[in-house]
């Protein structure tokens, strides 16, 4: 459950672990509704839109609060002021690790 990843801390990692299988990563998608597989398997996304540019701002500058909390940040984009691209990947293993499923799940509650 949801409930499981968002009860977990995201754990540094510096490489040395396989990322996850696709079967893996499909597994732990199915519990953080709203996110996507990239076709590569290298990276989870989800696409949001907000009211107005002030709520978008706001909910970057919870989306950074939450990231450094968990000391594992995501790669994001802002475009036509009100729309906000979140992509998640383990960089240190060129790949999706738990720690991208953990995030997403806490992203989704703040929202």
């Amino acid at each position: 459950m949801s409930t499981d990843l968002l009860s977990k801390k995201c754990v540094p990692c510096e490489g040395g672990v396989e990322p996850l299988t696709e079967s893996q990563a499909l597994d732990y998608l199915k519990l953080v509704p709203g996110w996507v597989l990239a076709t590569n398997i290298k990276s989870i996304s989800q696409d949001l839109s907000f009211k107005d540019f002030k709520q978008t701002i706001a909910f970057i500058n919870q989306l950074a609060e939450l990231a450094e909390s968990e000391g594992h940040h995501p790669d994001f984009t802002l475009h036509n002021w009100n729309k906000l691209n979140i992509t998640l990947s383990t960089h240190a293993i060129n790949g999706l690790s738990i720690n991208d499923f953990i995030l997403a799940a806490k992203i989704n509650q703040l929202l």
